[in-house]
C-alpha cells in the first residue's frame, strides 16, 4: 500500500466528530430518546467520542451499545461462525428507541445493511440514522449516510485507513493506493 494523501490529522477528525455531534442535536432537536450503536471495530471508540461531545454540549449522557455484525454478514456462510461468538453489547431497551449507527468508513452498504439487520433483532427502534467519518462512495445498497464527517470520492483501487488512538498509535485518516 502507497500513502496517497492525508485525509485528517487528529484536529480535523475531532473537528469532524465535533460537528456531526451538533448535528446529531438539531436534527433530533435534542438528545431525547436517542442511543448510540457503534459498529464493531472502529465504530465502537467513534460512537463513544461522539456521546461524551454529545454529554458536554448537552449535559446528558448518550447510552452507547456495540453491534457485531459478524453473524449478519452476506458474504460468510452462516455454518462457518459460532453463533455464540458475538460481541454485541446492548445494555438499554432499543424498543422506540432513535438508534444512530457509527462506522468510520461507509463504502458499499452493507456493513450498514448487516448492522440494521441485528438492531432490528434486539427489538424494533423508533428509527435509524447514520453517522460516518467518512463516506467514499461505491454503493451497491440503497443506504446513505445522515451525518458524514467528510465525503471523499475514491477509485476501487484505493483504501481509506482511519486511525484511532486506543487503537492505532494517532487519530487521522489516510487515502492509500494498492
Amino acid at each position: 500500500m502507497k500513502l496517497k494523501t492525508e485525509l485528517m490529522d487528529e484536529k480535523a477528525l475531532d473537528r469532524a466528530l465535533t460537528r456531526i455531534a451538533h448535528e446529531i442535536i438539531e436534527k433530533n432537536k435534542g438528545v431525547e430518546g436517542i442511543a448510540l450503536m457503534g459498529i464493531k471495530r472502529k465504530g465502537i471508540p467513534l460512537a463513544q467520542r461522539l456521546s461524551d461531545k454529545i454529554n458536554s454540549i448537552e449535559g446528558q449522557d448518550m447510552p452507547v451499545g456495540i453491534i457485531d455484525i459478524a453473524l449478519y454478514r452476506d458474504d460468510i456462510s452462516k455454518n462457518v461462525i459460532d453463533m455464540s461468538q458475538s460481541d454485541t453489547l446492548i445494555n438499554f431497551d432499543v424498543e422506540g428507541k432513535k438508534i444512530i449507527l457509527v462506522d468510520d468508513v461507509l463504502y458499499t452498504g452493507r456493513t450498514v445493511r448487516a448492522a440494521m439487520d441485528a438492531i432490528i433483532d434486539v427489538g424494533r427502534p423508533k428509527s435509524i440514522q447514520l453517522a460516518v467519518l467518512i463516506d467514499r462512495g461505491h454503493r451497491e445498497l440503497p443506504i446513505r449516510a445522515d451525518y458524514v464527517g467528510k465525503n471523499v470520492p475514491t477509485s476501487k483501487n484505493e483504501e481509506i485507513l482511519v486511525m484511532l488512538k486506543g487503537i492505532d498509535e494517532k487519530d487521522g485518516v489516510v487515502l492509500v493506493e494498492e
